[in-house]
C-alpha cells in the first residue's frame, strides 16, 4: 500500500499470519477454523494450578491412608503414579479438553486441525513430558514453545496437538452500521484481502484488540498514527468499500 511519500506497499499487515499468532486450519469437512495457540506464560500458570491440585490430592490421600499401614502406603503410591501420568489425560479427554488449571485460564487441548483431542494423542503428548522435561525444568519444552509460532512443545509436535485459548464471547461490533469509506491510498489486492479478513474477524475480537489491529491499517483511512473506536470504524469502512459497498 503506497504511502504519501512512497509507492512501495507498507503499513498494512499482509494476509495470513501477520495480524497476530492465529493459526488457520481446515477440518476434514472443509471448515476453516482460526486457533489461537496459548503461549508459555499462560501455560505455566495453568501447569502451576494443576500442580497445586495434585499436591493437595496427594497430601489428603497421605493423611487418609496413613491408618492402613503398608496397604495404605501402596495405595498412596498408586495414586501418585496415576496423578502423574493420567491426570492430564483423563481431563483432556473430557468434553472441555482441559485440566482444571487450563480451564481456569480458558485453555484447551485440541488436534492440529481443531478437532477434539484423541485418546492416543492425549497419551502421547503426556507420556512425552519426560522428553520435554530434559535436560531439566522442562528445558526442551520451553525452548520449543518459544521458537515455534504455534507454541507446541515436543509432546504436542509428536501427538499433533495444540493448546489454544478458548474462544471467548467478545462483545460483537455492529458491522452493519459501519459506513463505507473511500481509501485515501491505492489498495493492492493483498491489502484489500487483509482488510476484509480483519472485518470478518471483528465480531469475534474484543474492542481493545480490534482497535489495536485497526490502528495498524489506519493509513488506508488517512488516520495513520491514530487509534480508537472512530479510527476502527473508518478502517472497517474501507473494508466495506473494498467489498464493493458504496452506500
Amino acid at each position: 500500500m503506497p504511502t504519501p511519500s512512497s509507492s512501495k506497499p507498507e503499513g498494512l499487515p499482509a494476509r495470513g499470519g501477520v495480524l497476530d499468532t492465529v493459526v488457520t486450519t481446515e477440518t476434514p469437512e472443509g471448515i476453516l477454523l482460526e486457533l489461537r495457540p496459548a503461549g508459555l506464560s499462560v501455560r505455566f500458570y495453568a501447569f502451576a494450578v494443576d500442580g497445586v491440585i495434585r499436591l493437595a490430592i496427594i497430601y489428603a490421600a497421605a493423611i487418609g491412608l496413613a491408618l492402613f499401614g503398608q496397604l495404605g502406603l501402596a495405595l498412596w503410591l498408586i495414586i501418585i503414579f496415576a496423578l502423574e501420568w493420567f491426570y492430564p489425560v483423563v481431563f483432556e479427554l473430557m468434553p472441555g479438553g482441559a485440566t482444571p488449571g487450563k480451564r481456569m485460564f480458558a485453555l484447551r487441548v485440541v488436534m492440529e486441525n481443531g478437532l477434539p483431542v484423541t485418546a492416543a494423542a492425549a497419551l502421547t503428548r503426556n507420556l512425552l513430558r519426560v522428553a520435554d522435561f530434559l535436560p531439566f525444568g522442562y528445558g526442551f519444552a520451553v525452548v520449543s514453545m518459544l521458537l515455534r509460532r504455534d507454541c507446541q512443545r515436543l509432546g504436542d509436535i509428536a501427538a499433533g496437538t495444540l493448546v489454544i485459548h478458548q474462544p471467548r464471547g467478545a462483545p460483537r461490533m455492529a458491522l452493519g452500521s459501519v459506513e463505507p469509506v473511500v481509501p485515501v491510498v491505492p489498495l493492492s489486492a493483498d491489502d484489500q484481502a487483509a482488510l476484509i479478513a480483519l472485518a470478518a474477524r471483528a465480531p469475534r475480537l474484543t474492542s481493545e484488540r480490534l482497535d489495536e489491529l485497526a490502528a495498524l491499517a489506519a493509513v488506508v483511512s488517512g488516520d495513520a498514527g491514530r487509534r480508537g473506536p472512530d479510527v476502527t470504524r473508518r478502517v472497517l469502512g474501507v473494508a466495506h468499500w473494498s467489498l464493493g459497498r458504496r452506500a
